[in-house]
């Protein structure tokens, strides 16, 4: 029996390399695959046929070809990659239709899927019930946790967030039935309405630092450092943003999914704050042995300077924990988070890893501020090549 296991999960992963392997095939592709979502001016991060980072490094695909394949054989041949679970059991949550006036509450679903309730209205981010992201299932990544909550236990949803187009942030499946069920408003970067109106679904499409109103609350699209593409040839078709979200509670920020670039979008953020809560990306940043970061998505050391660029009170570390995207283990991300915090002088309750499903009340906005530098030896478990950095497959 095990190994007939063995041999099935070898098999899928042998699909899903194939599948990654078409995918970048059709860049080389013909123009009749190619589909364009958005027309307007030029500006600095549109060239007038595809988005771009303003900041430079505009690689399109994460990581590059070479180190895809190391990362691809070792999935495939089972071997050399630390333990991730194939199952785990969780509680799942069932929240309160509205959080009190005043009070600031957050379930982790998974990845990059928070239910967030504050000043009246429910906010859901990224959302994704699917259990396979990938243009072809059931063929791709597969969670290893269901949702931590119910689509039924779901209160109404007032407003949801699309940070960008790829299959593990935005999930047509369940944003139809989002939209069949609550009629809910969904904000996404410019282009990615195209999408949405094809499938039957109304959005509103914003550029960096246009904002929108929902009663009280404000949205405000602001730059990220990522890409964008569904099927290879449409690579950078439609924008990608980190939001901005101002409600009586509190503001909160949502990174989605980022690459570090030049790092200073995070300043640029904090001009809306100040911030109760921030939702940053800590995983999903190894496609080698020992990687801390790659160009598209930021690692735990670089999540604690977001953190601190931000002026947050208080964060939670989100895509991580949920599908398999990447090299590091399981639980890397959070524990190295809690050891750049050491590093840094931040205490651990500011900025932890949460459970799926847990229904957290965000403590009230507290002005802090860290030392700037810390002293050589206080920093020495962070540096490269340390052996509690090493530690940490």
């Amino acid at each position: 029996m095990r190994t007939l296991k063995t041999a099935g999960k070898a098999l899928g992963t042998l699909l899903l390399f194939l599948v990654v392997a078409l995918c970048l095939a059709l860049t080389i592709v013909p123009v009749f695959l190619d589909n364009r979502y958005y027309d307007g001016p030029r500006t600095s991060h549109f060239d007038g046929q595809r988005f771009l980072n303003p900041d430079g490094a505009n690689g399109y695909f994460p990581p590059s070809n070479a180190i895809r394949a190391d990362f691809l054989s070792r999935l495939i041949g089972g071997g050399d990659l630390p333990w991730w679970p194939e199952h785990l059991d969780i509680a799942p949550a069932r929240p309160a239709a509205h959080a009190k006036p005043g009070e600031m509450r957050v379930t982790w679903v998974g990845h990059a899927t928070v239910l967030i309730q504050a000043g009246g209205v429910n906010i859901l981010t990224d959302p994704v019930w699917s259990d396979v992201v990938s243009p072809v299932p059931p063929i791709g990544p597969r969670r290893v946790a269901q949702p931590g909550i119910r689509f039924d236990d779901l209160p109404k949803i007032d407003i949801i967030l699309i940070s960008h187009n790829h299959y593990d942030h935005f999930d047509l499946p369940t944003l139809t039935k989002l939209w069949k069920r609550d009629r809910a408003l969904i904000a996404v970067p410019l282009g990615n309405d195209t999408l949405l109106r094809a499938a039957g679904i109304p959005a509103r499409a914003l550029d960096w630092n246009q904002s929108l109103t929902v009663g009280p609350t404000q949205v405000i699209s602001v730059r990220s450092h990522h890409w964008d593409s569904r099927w290879g040839t449409d690579r950078n078709r439609a924008l990608w943003s980190a939001w901005v979200v101002r409600t009586p509670a509190g503001n909160i920020w949502f990174g989605g999914d980022t690459g570090p670039g030049d790092m200073r979008w995070a300043k640029e953020a904090a001009r809306h704050g100040p911030f109760r809560l921030a939702l940053i990306p800590v995983g999903g940043f190894r496609f080698s042995p020992d990687q801390m970061v790659n160009a598209n998505h930021i690692g735990p050391r670089e999540a604690v300077q977001v953190f601190r660029d931000l002026g947050a009170s208080s964060a939670m570390p989100i895509h991580w924990g949920t599908f398999r995207l990447s090299m590091e283990g399981y639980a890397t991300a959070p524990a190295m988070l809690d050891l750049f915090l050491k590093c840094a002088a931040i205490p651990r309750a500011r900025f932890h890893a949460r459970r799926i499903g847990e229904d957290w009340a965000v403590p009230p906005y507290l002005q802090t501020a860290y030392p700037a530098d810390m002293p050589a030896d206080a920093r020495a478990p962070c540096r490269e090549g340390s052996p509690a950095l090493a530690a940490l497959k």
